[in-house]
């Protein structure tokens, strides 16, 4: 299993910027594909997550309103739109991927011991 992160770099406050997640070695259309991130002696949160079988998709409170995830099955990559985004947005933005989900999405974005593989991360940097 492979996830691997791009897209990230330096915007300014109040831009967009949209990063993606490619995966391999599973199916990804029955997985859980979520998107985590991590500022600097913060703990990982959950960003937003699907579980791909029903569609179930949750979105972290500090994020709401700002964030979209959407997936293209057929190149089995996953994308995180981010808008309006704020300085304390700056962080690594890791995906995380279940080959076979029981929760709701929900759950996975809140349980980091649940998922099964992580990518590197790619850096978001807002400047004020």
């Amino acid at each position: 299993v492979q996830l691997v992160e791009s897209g990230g770099g330096l915007v300014q406050a109040g831009g967009s910027l949209r990063i993606s997640c490619a995966a391999s070695g599973f199916i990804y259309d029955r997985a859980v594909i979520g998107w985590f991130r991590q500022a600097p002696g913060k703990e990982r949160e959950g960003v937003a997550c699907t579980t791909k079988i029903d569609g179930d998709t949750y979105y972290g409170d500090s994020v709401k309103g700002r964030v979209t995830i959407s997936h293209d099955d057929a190149a089995s990559t996953s994308y995180l739109e981010l808008n309006n985004l704020e300085p304390n947005d700056t962080a690594v933005y890791l995906c995380a991927a279940k080959p076979k989900s029981t929760y709701t999405a929900l759950y996975y974005c809140h349980v980091l011991r649940a998922w099964d593989y992580w990518g590197e991360g790619t850096l978001v940097n807002v400047s004020s």
